[in-house]
Formats: structure tokens, sequence, C-alpha cells
């Protein structure tokens, strides 16, 4: 074996499609494009969302629904993570930095505590919103309620 006899694998080339060279090579005439029609004219390019001149979909269907711009996005966290959280880490106060550094949130978010589960522990909770039913139970057990 020397460089002289290399050749590729068995396969993994292909001869290239010479379109447009004549009758004889077989894809002379109208060379591989059809008969007639935008896709065999030269320059064509095809628009996104056209439907050969018909309505195009998008157009058809009707729009509904809209995005409020002044929607107010929350974070919700139930109570019972509060208690978890307020055990694993023996917290009396549990604010944003709490929350952020036990991954529950990121410190871009705006956070909503809910009522869901049970607390035992009395805590000082910030956050920037309450359920009537979280600031209820946080301050049945004796804890304090801060809306930030």
């Amino acid at each position: 074996m020397d460089l002289s006899n290399l050749k590729p694998a068995a396969g993994s080339t292909k001869v290239r499609k010479r379109i447009g060279r004549g009758p004889g090579s077989g894809l002379g005439g109208t060379s591989t494009r059809g008969h007639k029609g935008a896709k065999s004219r030269s320059g064509y390019k095809n628009k996104i969302g056209f439907e050969g001149g018909q309505m195009p979909i998008q157009r058809r269907l009707p729009k509904f629904g809209f995005k409020n711009i002044n929607r107010v996005e929350y974070k919700a966290i139930n109570i019972s993570t509060l208690q978890q959280l307020a055990e694993a880490q023996n917290l009396s106060k549990i604010g944003i930095e709490e929350l952020v550094a036990a991954g529950f949130i990121s410190a871009s978010q705006l956070v909503k505590i809910l009522g869901n589960g049970s607390l035992t522990a009395k805590l000082e909770v910030e956050a920037h919103a309450f359920s009537k039913s979280a600031e209820a139970a946080i301050q049945a057990v004796g804890g304090t309620v801060v809306k930030l």
C-alpha cells in the first residue's frame, strides 16, 4: 500500500448532476425544473408564506387577543415552601435575598406568597405581594408581613 493507490471509501463520493448541458445528458431541456410556473423561471425567489397568489393562511385566519403591556408577572411561592426553607436553614426572616440564595427565584423576579400548605414557624416574610390567605396564615402563627 502506498500513496499512489489511495481511493475514497466506496459510496462516499457522488458525481455532481450537471443540468442544462444538452439533450444527450438527459438533463437538458427544462433542466429538471418542469414546465412553466414561477419556479421554472430564472430569478425566482420563494417568499415566506406565499401560496401562489392564493390568499395566504396568515391573512385568511382571524386575529384575536392581545398582550397587556402593563401586566405584572409574579413568581408564586407557597407558605409550605417557606416552612421547609425556614426549617432547613434555621431562619426567622425570609426575604428576597434568602429566596435567591435558595434558588427559588432569580434576582430580577417579583415574588407573591400564596397560602398553600401550613406554617408553624414564626417568620418575618418580605415579598412584593401576598394572597389574603397567606397573609392570614403568617400572622396567625405570630409572624409579620412586609410588602416591598
